[in-house]
């Protein structure tokens, strides 16, 4: 795993009225703090990536559907430099990614059915200074093939 990320298997409690999730709470050993909840979504197949954050790490859950979230540590002076990680979440694997900054990140729905993503990122996005960084999803200095990998 790369250095900094981790992955928080969630708890879900089913009864007869529906479920509850817990997705992320202030004793977590990775959280810092809060700075906002949003969602975004990706149509199936769409890729939605690459791109870091300077200060912010966050802190991403796929409520709906499946994504294939990918990670990729463009930090040189990281034990983990270079390292890929595809983490495959939602529906099926409902886990929390702690992605911290500085860390390459973006994801493909992977399912029939728009995914959606709650992200709690640890700082409020700046409209004037958006702190995203960002590089093409194909054909970056990334070598990552989005493509499904039948095996």
């Amino acid at each position: 795993m790369i250095e900094g990320v981790k992955v928080k298997k969630l708890k879900v409690i089913p009864d007869e009225r529906g479920r509850l999730m817990e997705i992320m709470r202030s004793d977590d050993d990775f959280f810092q703090k809060f700075g906002q909840a949003y969602m975004t979504t990706a149509y199936p197949g769409v890729v939605k990536g690459w791109h870091y954050h300077k200060k912010q790490s966050d802190n991403m859950a796929v409520v709906r559907g499946m994504m294939k979230i990918v990670l990729y540590d463009g930090r040189k002076d990281s034990t983990t430099f270079g390292e890929i990680n595809e983490i495959f979440a939602g529906c099926h694997n409902p886990v929390l990614v702690h992605i911290p900054p500085f860390v390459y990140h973006g994801f493909k729905c992977i399912s029939e059915e728009e995914a959606i993503v709650i992200n709690i990122p640890t700082e409020l996005y700046n409209y004037s200074e958006p702190d995203e960084y960002r590089l093409p999803p194909h054909g970056s200095e990334i070598k990552y093939d989005w493509g499904r990998k039948d095996g």
